[in-house]
């Protein structure tokens, strides 16, 4: 190439003018650009080459004002209206002629310009370009004002957004929802989200960085989430809401309540005694003692009956098995029946008359169950008591019945310790949320809450008795014998939390099943979960068989259909467990996130891999069992105070080291 050759090149994708300075090395060019610089390009970076010369690189700005104002005055349609219907291929002179009436130098290099920048009317085919047909233009045509259109939506949207950003008030339009669900799915499955290039993209435009977590930001920002959505509830198949199908139904079994199929006992004048967390407010148990001719006593846990109002494959029972349990989040819960039914006729309450199932016992003096009985039962004397209310009067003796059934409950803890229960009393912590306000309280093994455990272990047992003395399909729950370390090994161990620790990994995992085994860890022959058929669908299917059973009706699930059942609900119980571990472990780091400062104090429980460097320790102030790299050899059951050097919720983190 000769030198004062004037060439186009690209440079970072834009196009350039320049002299041909002579060559550098014996591939490339060095280019005179207008204003004197010298740029060195490959061949390949050339991509047009000017008729006429030599050229001088001050006639450059001359020479693209010209070729502008040819550009500006160019009609390409009305040139692709003459061309289609004569040429197979165009050249630049040629549409220089047609368009300029020259072939001159600017002239050519114009209409180059307009044929390599056209995406319409010309396709490049070899050394000149082909008219596209009337059809692909057509088409063409509309995909550009798609383009153009998603380009002014993108533009309005972004403009929405830092208006948004900016504190006014912005109403979101139709077209906006494709970004914000975009976000939205990024911010919860970051690389997998499948439209993450529309996500990233406008937060490029917005000068962010294109991480998931800056999604996330933004949407907290915009106000669409909130400072502490719940992600994984929002990655989850868990309902929030009802549909209005199921909540006109509820509303219409409310207003009309079917007829009642079960004869039931009324308990009248007979004290109930509801224990719960003042939060609670699906009420399903309650608890009475009746008196026995010769000075004995009958324990009565009467369990809520939704199966009054509930009737198996219709609407609210295929909600309640969709979502197969309540959900309790710090933030509060998510029932598995319509609130107006949860929280009003299906629960225990004062002031109403309540149908229940109702378990009887007669307790020996050893703890050992001497009968029982099961009867639907009409309840209407109900004391809703606190946990921390019942505790002072069970300590009191001031109710006297709430003493002697603490009394009782003890027998059977004892009783079943005899026949290998085994209780583990690790700390436990309840966290609750309000506004803003994280509340985090250390549960103990109260007297309330070993006599509330204690009646509700005692209607597993006489669930299962019933069952299997009537041949009834439930759904029973089993767990092997642990291994445990020999007694001197385990009281080589510090006493408390070391040692039940120690005990707990040596437990095996519970399970369901339709065949009757043993329950280890409760000391049981068998067991059946009964007492929570408003929160807990497995529950509610014990009530259909057991009630069946009761009025002299087959029970409506064989052993095959209830197995069938359990599987379906299988998993989304597993979902909702690990949903509740994830939101209390992130408000536990929230509660912690905002005392950073405080030192933590931790008891060592174990070694992590052998490793006396390595500790597995319990936060003694949040109930929290946490890994910790020790500068130190440390022993089991030492005390140490600990540092948050990192918290971080979002991000599920909390890293500790020992103060110095």
């Amino acid at each position: 190439m000769d030198k004062g050759t004037l060439v186009e090149f690209r440079l970072h994708g834009n196009r350039h003018l320049g002299v041909v300075s002579g060559p550098d090395g014996k591939k490339n060019f060095n280019l005179q650009t207008p204003n004197g610089h010298i740029q060195t390009v490959h061949p390949r970076q050339i991509t047009y080459t000017v008729a006429g010369g030599p050229y001088r690189n001050s006639e450059l700005p001359a020479f693209e004002a010209q070729a502008e104002a040819l550009l500006a005055q160019a009609d390409l349609e009305l040139a692709w209206e003459l061309f289609r219907e004569t040429h197979a291929l165009v050249t630049p002179a040629e549409l220089a002629q047609l368009l300029f009436s020259s072939e001159g130098p600017v002239a050519g290099y114009a209409a180059f310009r307009l044929l390599a920048d056209d995406k319409l009317y010309f396709k490049q085919k070899g050394e000149g370009y082909e008219p596209r047909s009337p059809l692909q233009v057509e088409e063409l045509r509309h995909q550009q004002a798609i383009e153009q259109r998603r380009a002014f939506e993108q533009a309005q949207f972004l403009e929405r957004i830092q208006a948004a950003l900016s504190g006014a008030i912005v109403s979101w339009q139709k077209s906006d929802q494709q970004r914000l669900d975009a976000l939205e799915r990024y911010g919860l499955w970051g690389e997998e989200a499948s439209d993450r290039s529309l996500a990233q993209d406008v937060l490029q435009q917005l000068g962010r960085a294109t991480r998931p977590e800056e999604a996330t930001a933004l949407l907290i920002a915009l106000g669409i989430w909130s400072a502490h959505e719940n992600l994984a509830l929002r990655r989850s198949n868990i309902p929030v809401h009802f549909s209005e199908a199921v909540l006109d139904y509820a509303r219409r079994v409310l207003t009309k309540a079917p007829p009642d199929r079960d004869e039931r006992r009324d308990f009248g004048r007979l004290a109930v005694y509801t224990i719960d967390d003042e939060s609670t407010r699906e009420i399903d148990d309650g608890l009475s003692l009746e008196p026995l001719e010769g000075g004995r006593e009958k324990v009565w846990i009467h369990i809520a009956d939704p199966s009054r109002w509930v009737f198996l494959g219709d609407p609210l029972d295929l909600e309640a098995r969709r979502r197969a349990t309540s959900v309790y989040l710090p933030t509060g819960a998510i029932p598995m029946f319509p609130p107006l039914l949860a929280t009003g006729p299906m629960s225990l309450l004062p002031g109403q008359i309540n149908c229940a199932l109702s378990f009887g016992a007669v307790i020996a003096p050893d703890g050992a169950l001497e009968s029982f009985e099961v009867t639907p039962a009409l309840v209407r004397t109900v004391y809703p008591v606190s946990y921390d209310e019942a505790d002072p009067l069970i300590a009191s003796g001031e109710e006297p019945v709430l003493a002697r059934l603490h009394e009782i409950a003890l027998l059977r803890r004892n009783y079943r310790h005899g026949h290998g229960a085994i209780t583990i009393e690790l700390p436990e912590a309840q966290v609750k949320v309000k506004g803003e306000q994280v509340n985090l309280e250390i549960l103990g093994d109260s007297a309330a809450r070993v006599l509330v455990s204690e009646m509700m272990i005692l209607v597993g047992e006489l669930t299962a008795r019933l069952a299997l003395d009537a041949g009834i399909a439930v759904p029973f729950r089993t767990q092997g014998a642990p291994d445990l370390p020999g007694a001197d090994e385990l009281m080589r161990l510090p006493a408390g939390p070391v040692r039940e620790f120690a005990i707990c990994r040596c437990m095996q995992r519970s399970e369901v099943s339709v065949y009757a085994a043993r329950h280890g860890g409760l000391g049981l022959d068998a067991y059946v979960q009964a007492t929570s058929p408003i929160r807990r669908y497995s529950d509610l299917l014990v009530h259909y068989q057991i009630k069946a059973h009761l009025r002299g009706e087959t029970p409506p699930l064989s052993l095959e259909s209830l197995k069938d059942l359990l599987a379906m609900i299988d998993s989304a119980g597993y979902e909702v467990t690990q949903i509740e571990r994830l939101s209390d472990r992130y408000w536990t780091y929230e509660y912690l996130r905002h005392r950073r400062q405080q030192l933590q104090p931790g008891l060592v429980l174990d070694y992590m891999g052998g490793d006396p460097q390595r500790a597995l320790v319990l936060l003694e102030n949040v109930a929290l069992r946490l890994p910790v790299r020790f500068d130190r050899p440390v022993s089991r059951g030492e005390m140490v105070d600990l540092q948050i050097t990192h918290v971080d919720p979002r991000q599920d983190l909390l890293v500790l080291k020992e103060a110095r």
